[in-house]
């Protein structure tokens, strides 16, 4: 039985983490990028297309959250309106807050800010968001015990270095209701969970202080308030929560799918660190281009949704670039890794994405599956 990888606690032992020198190929690459910006005109950040996107998703999440609350009248409208609202929550998540907490919105600082914390808004929580999502995350994706989006503990084998369990025999099966469930523990337990214990998880991680702090309870509370009080005042207890769960259900499922299709495929190459040392093999973008795939590219519609998130290739070499670049700059980023002779992973769909995810599960959830 494969033995998991006892995870670090404290933040400076997560930095102590090093990847090994780069080369040529990041050079060249961050060249290249740098090189058509300043050819075309076209700015990294503050792009009308994005400033014209955040309309329409604020506006589609106002309209359907206040449609299924006033308006709503039978079951079939609030079933579909919650499955709506779910959707323009996502879309916030994918869009909004996502390229506010890379900075990757705005060159004002404080504009940056401000759209990060509309995850706050949607229930999750921007101040513990950056170090789960923007450290752990992009910086140690796919390493156990580091990237913890990986680790959903017993519930799942997601890596070859994580212990398996009988019932891991059937995760490529009930992950995915899992998946639809995670953004209401996230939202009603984790986030507090780690105020209270002044824990990131298993990480030593400082408690929000100052205005942080005032984010991060102002957040919930509007959170709640939208989400569950004012529901209350026009609907019966049952009937909104359902509708909450259903909203809930539908977010958490779209943020699930998305995430683990672009890192947890069946090419992944999972880098096992050595014992008694603290190098990674590969360099910080290899790693990266080596734990990542592109999905449906030549689908806008998907592109759109997702915000980029189907060029997760690019989202994570260049996390700081607005997300509405990212079709632009990917046959540059392609070019370069064929020349250097770095796999370029990419499907065609989104459902060769799925099946591949499916078929990773599977595989990790039989005893001997090492990889």
């Amino acid at each position: 039985m494969t033995q998991t990888v006892f995870p670090p606690l404290t933040m400076e032992s997560i930095r102590k983490l090093k990847f090994a020198q780069n080369t040529e190929f990041r050079a060249a690459l961050n060249r290249r990028v740098e090189d058509f910006f300043k050819t075309t005109g076209r700015k990294k950040r503050d792009c009308p297309q994005m400033y014209l996107k955040t309309v329409i998703i604020l506006v589609s999440l106002v309209v359907s959250y206040l449609s299924l609350v006033f308006f709503a009248q039978q079951w079939w409208q609030a079933l579909i309106l919650s499955i709506v609202v779910g959707i323009a929550v996502s879309e916030v998540g994918f869009n909004i807050q996502h390229d506010g907490s890379h900075n990757a919105y705005s060159d004002i600082p404080w504009v940056n800010k401000m759209m990060a914390m509309s995850i706050d808004l949607i229930g999750l929580s921007s101040y513990y968001w950056k170090i789960g999502h923007n450290v752990l995350h992009h910086q140690y994706v796919n390493l156990t015990g580091y990237d913890q989006d990986i680790d959903l503990g017993i519930l799942a084998r997601k890596t070859p270095s994580q212990q398996w369990f009988p019932h891991h025999r059937w995760q490529h099966y009930y992950l995915w209701f899992v998946y639809g469930l995670y953004t209401v523990e996230w939202s009603w337990i984790n986030d507090f969970e780690n105020l209270f214990r002044g824990k990131f998880y298993h990480i030593d991680y400082p408690r929000p202080k100052g205005i942080e702090l005032v984010i991060f309870l102002s957040g919930k509370a509007v959170f709640f308030t939208l989400a569950i009080g004012i529901p209350l005042i026009f609907h019966s207890f049952w009937n909104v929560l359902l509708c909450y769960f259903l909203v809930q259900f539908t977010f958490g499922t779209l943020r699930g799918i998305v995430c683990a299709t672009a890192h947890e495929f069946e090419e992944v190459t999972f880098t096992k660190l050595p014992e008694e040392s603290n190098m990674v093999e590969s360099e910080w973008a290899v790693h990266q281009i080596e734990n990542t795939v592109n999905f449906a590219n030549h689908n806008n519609f998907v592109t759109w949704f997702t915000g980029g998130l189907t060029f997760q290739i690019e989202h994570h070499l260049f996390p700081n670039i607005c997300h509405v670049n990212y079709p632009l700059i990917a046959p540059l980023v392609e070019e370069t890794c064929n020349e250097f002779g770095i796999k370029y992973q990419k499907y065609e769909s989104v459902g060769d994405a799925l099946l591949s995810h499916f078929r990773l599960l599977r595989r990790l959830g039989k005893s001997s599956s090492t990889l």
